[in-house]
């Protein structure tokens, strides 16, 4: 479980890994999405998921650069996982 923390653990990795799932695949997206984020954590969970091996980084040669992220192999293999905590979430916790 301990491997599984150091990697999934924290306030927003599971979170960005399902937007950016559902094509919310570009900094600027994920940061509508996610409004209480700050600029600095996003950059950081990204890069420890990049590390990780979760999630790729592509960046287009444009002015201004533009950078999309997608799920590796590794990071689809967690999808069945990211739906079924949804479905829970849907199932038993109620919107305030």
């Amino acid at each position: 479980m301990h491997k599984v923390m150091s990697v999934l653990g924290g306030r927003w990795k599971i979170a960005l890994l399902y937007f950016i799932h559902q094509e919310h695949n570009r900094f600027s997206l994920l940061q509508r999405k996610m409004p209480f984020i700050t600029t600095k954590m996003l950059s950081s969970q990204l890069k420890e998921l990049e590390q990780d091996g979760m999630i790729n980084r592509k960046i287009y040669a444009e002015m201004p650069p533009r950078v999309e992220y997608s799920l590796t192999e590794m990071g689809k293999t967690l999808l069945p996982v990211l739906e079924d905590l949804y479905n829970w979430g849907e199932q038993h916790i109620q919107a305030n």
